[in-house]
């Protein structure tokens, strides 16, 4: 059996030291051009593979980029995962996709793994459902990943607190919910659904505060019946509306807190002989390429996606005083198509 090519053999081929070699697969130091060209055309005659085990005992960073989320498929999380593996590209860095179905233990088992394989970053995308444990835990291996050299990046959930070693790129989630919900109550809507998320989800928890203050802002009373909680899904918007439907509930309009959802409660009024929007007004949240192709095209709260998953990178990758302690905030907006008719 052939053995397998070590740093010595690249060394050896190249004509450099050991030392220069790993100056070169580091890319933490500066090497003359046309050394770091022969030590690159021996890797590749050598089929050289970077021993990841000892790089992590050497203190070394692995140039990689671990992206953290729900799964791979939801447009929420699929246009974030686009700009953060277009950005680890630009930034010469390996974009490694994990992902949890939002099991929070498997997302810290994650992060504890990453420190341990010395990522260049980890980034958590989306909602979580928070507890103390959660908290207290997530706070060692972040801290882990700071000695290490590394990064935590909290992307599209909120900062554990001003304490909490962990970069934060956030939307401004609840501002984006009281902007939907006042849209409808301005339009003349005074019963509003909110399809809403699980119970202790960040996410989906920043979007009912959203909707209740702009309830309360417009002095309207909030219907405990209105209020729904699910998946998520499309299938559950479907289930959720139908529900109200047969149960005879009262409302005049929709607000769901993501765009998969919304398409199901459309797909469950068609299905009831109900007009969007002449008989109910619907607007959606994430504004995912979906959203403009529905029929009627859904107004939806615009997210800056791919710009959430470049910027994690971005100030990931950065390295100095406080760097792991950043908060950035982006806006959000409402991106007006056809599915809300004013009342008044």
């Amino acid at each position: 059996m052939n053995k397998r090519p070590t740093i010595r053999d690249v060394a050896a081929l190249a004509g450099v030291s050991v030392a220069t070699v790993s100056r070169v697969l580091s890319g933490d130091y500066p090497v003359a051009g046309n050394t770091r060209t022969k030590v690159q055309r021996a890797v590749r005659e050598l089929d050289y593979v970077v021993n990841a085990h000892a790089r992590a005992l050497s203190g070394a960073t692995s140039n990689v980029v671990a992206l953290v989320m729900y799964d791979v498929v939801t447009p929420f999380f699929a246009h974030i995962a686009s700009g953060v593996e277009y950005q680890a590209t630009e930034s010469d860095r390996l974009c490694l996709v994990c992902t949890t179905h939002g099991d929070p233990d498997r997302e810290l088992e994650i992060v504890k793994l990453m420190r341990e394989q010395h990522a260049d970053a980890v980034i958590l995308v989306g909602g979580v459902l928070m507890n103390d444990d959660y908290r207290e835990r997530m706070y060692r291996y972040a801290k882990g990943l700071e000695d290490a050299g590394s990064r935590l990046v909290l992307c599209g959930r909120p900062s554990l607190g001003p304490d909490f070693p962990a970069i934060t790129v956030e939307y401004d989630n609840a501002g984006g919910a009281y902007a939907a919900t006042s849209h409808l109550l301005s339009a003349g809507h005074r019963r509003i659904v909110l399809l809403g998320g699980p119970v202790g989800n960040t996410t989906f928890d920043a979007r009912l505060d959203g909707y209740r203050r702009a309830m309360e802002a417009f002095r309207v009373p909030v219907d405990p019946a209105l209020v729904v909680h699910d998946d998520m899904s499309q299938d559950a918007g479907f289930r959720q509306t139908q529900r109200l439907l047969a149960a005879g509930a009262d409302f005049t309009a929709i607000f769901a807190a993501n765009d998969l959802a919304a398409a199901g409660a459309m797909r469950a009024l068609r299905a009831a002989g109900k007009r969007v929007p002449d008989d109910v007004s619907i607007i959606g949240y994430d504004d995912t390429p979906m959203a403009p192709e529905l029929f009627p095209a859904l107004t939806s709260v615009h997210l800056p996606h791919e710009e959430l998953g470049r910027t994690a990178v971005k100030l990931a990758l950065q390295r100095g005083e406080n760097s792991t302690r950043q908060h950035v905030m982006l806006g959000t907006h409402i991106a007006m198509r056809d599915s809300v008719r004013p009342l008044i």
